[in-house]
Parts: structure tokens; C-alpha cells; sequence
């Protein structure tokens, strides 16, 4: 007799079920739920960008390479935060790779459905104006898809048992993650760059050991939900250095590669493109400190 195979999402093992069976049809309706989750979890993420007019000029003109590159940056992110904490619990690193294309996937139905009924997108426009404006707000929509079930899922996750064992990179990747969904919300804005052209080296320097200070403070210092605590046997400056001040460099790295996709370095000085990545590096920082609380 024919068997198919259904994955377990609550406890990422895989066991042969009857076709047409009652496992079967409970898996199924499982992950209709979790969809429905992604997709809900991608709206309450994207919604503020798919409001924003800059993101709907970026899908227009932005450079198709450079947000090629972006989407498929993206991608690559979605595997490990599916890993930490996908929409459904995973059982190796193919099952990954799979919720993490199904995460992008619903992300960009979101987008699109949500854009078409804003009216910002609609068939008498050319098909390039069209994916361009779908795809920029996919970033934000994917992500949200897939940390739907941290979110607002009702099972507990084991997500800082994974962090543990994944170390200290794991612990920086959930970082650099926070970084990315929160200068992805900033950087589009005209405010942002008029910030830096009215700042001062000393106004920058002044935001820079904001940034660190906050993001410590963030992560060890205060009591956040999520939030690190400081381990006993390591002294104050190296915990500074280690991951708050990596951290920080995470942002400013961050920062810098979201300005350049985003067409905002192009014809500017080094002076001009240090002062906006200090600018962007404080939301970045912000985001990387809160990445527990927000993934």
C-alpha cells in the first residue's frame, strides 16, 4: 500500500501516514493555520512601509541589480530565522530552505494583495513598475511571515535552547537579522538623510556612543522580555566589546549596504556616506539590541 509523508510541525519529525488519513488531514489543517499566521504576520510587519510613498518610488526606480541582490540577501536571512524561529518548527536544514522560500512566497502575495488594495499597483501599469514595487516591500513582508509563529503563535518555541547552541555567531546572526527589519523601515525616508546633513562630527561621535550605550543597555542592562543576561564570568569590557560594540559594527554594516541598495551613497562624499550610516546605525542598533523582542 502506498504511503505519503506529512510532517510533524509541532515536533519537526517526519512519520508515514495513510493517505486520506485523520494525520493526514490534521497536518494539512495545520499548516493551512500557519499560513494563515505567515500571512497575517507579514501584513503587521510590511503595513507601515506599504503605506510609505518612498517604498512606492523605490519599487519604481530603484536599480533592478541592486534589489535583485536585496531579495536574494533576504532569502538567505529567512533560512537561518527559520531555523531560530520559523512559522512552523523545522526538523533539519532542508525543511529550513522550504518554509524559508514558503515565507518569502507568502510575503510576496501579501505584498501584492495588499498594494493592489491601496491601488498602488494595477494592470495598466507596465509589468516592471509592478514586480519593482512588489518586491521592495517583500523584504519586510517575508521577514514578518516568517517569525509569525514567535510572534503570534500560541505554542512555545525552543528558540533559546537553538540560540544556545548555536552560539555566540547565532547570537550575532539574531543581531544582524533585528538590524536588517529595522533599517529597512528608516532608510527609504527623506528625513534620514536631512538628519545627516544637519549634524555635526561632534553630533556624530555623540549618536555613535548613544548607539553603543543604548544597544548594551538594551541587551544586558535592562530587564527586557528575551533580553541576555550577563554572565558572571565575563568582566565588563570584554562583554562591551564582544556584543555590544559587534553589535554596533553589525548595524553600521548593516546600515551601509541597505544605503547603497537604496541608491543613497551614489555621487555622495565618504564624509556624507559616514554621516548617514551613523544616522541609519542608530535605528540598526536599536533593532539589533531589540531582536529578541522582535523576532
Amino acid at each position: 500500500m502506498s504511503l505519503c509523508f506529512s510532517r510533524q510541525a509541532d515536533y519537526g519529525t517526519t512519520e508515514p501516514v495513510q493517505p486520506g488519513s485523520s494525520s493526514q488531514s490534521s497536518a494539512r489543517q495545520h499548516f493551512g493555520r500557519a499560513l494563515a499566521r505567515a500571512f497575517a504576520g507579514a501584513v503587521l510587519f510590511a503595513f507601515p512601509l506599504l503605506m510609505t510613498m518612498e517604498m512606492w518610488w523605490l519599487g519604481f526606480y530603484l536599480d533592478r541589480v541592486r534589489l535583485f541582490l536585496f531579495l536574494i540577501f533576504t532569502l538567505i536571512l529567512l533560512v537561518p530565522l527559520s531555523y531560530f524561529v520559523g512559522f512552523e518548527r523545522t526538523g533539519g536544514s532542508s525543511e529550513d530552505v522550504l518554509d524559508a522560500i514558503v515565507a518569502f512566497g507568502v510575503g510576496a502575495v501579501a505584498a501584492a494583495v495588499m498594494l493592489a488594495l491601496f491601488g498602488i499597483i494595477d494592470p495598466s501599469m507596465p509589468a516592471t513598475e509592478i514586480v519593482g514595487k512588489i518586491a521592495i516591500q517583500t523584504v519586510p513582508a517575508s521577514i514578518g511571515a516568517i517569525v509569525a509563529r514567535g510572534q503570534l503563535g500560541s505554542a512555545q518555541t525552543d528558540q533559546k535552547a537553538k540560540e544556545r547552541k548555536a552560539g555566540y555567531a547565532g547570537q550575532l546572526f539574531i543581531m544582524l537579522a533585528g538590524a536588517v527589519f529595522l533599517t529597512f523601515n528608516v532608510a527609504p525616508t527623506e528625513e534620514m538623510v536631512l538628519i545627516a546633513f544637519k549634524m555635526t562630527y561632534v553630533h556624530a561621535l555623540a549618536l555613535i556612543l548613544v548607539s553603543i550605550g543604548t544597544l548594551h543597555a538594551f541587551v544586558f542592562a535592562l530587564d527586557f522580555k528575551g533580553t541576555e543576561k550577563s554572565p558572571d564570568e565575563i568582566g565588563f569590557p570584554w562583554l562591551l566589546i564582544s556584543r555590544s560594540i559587534a553589535g554596533y559594527g553589525i548595524a553600521l554594516i548593516v546600515s551601509l549596504y541597505v544605503l547603497w541598495t537604496f541608491g543613497r551613497t551614489d555621487g555622495a562624499s565618504l564624509a556624507q556616506i559616514a554621516m548617514m550610516t551613523t544616522v541609519l546605525g542608530f535605528p540598526a542598533a536599536l533593532g539589533a539590541a531589540s531582536a529578541r523582542v522582535i523576532i
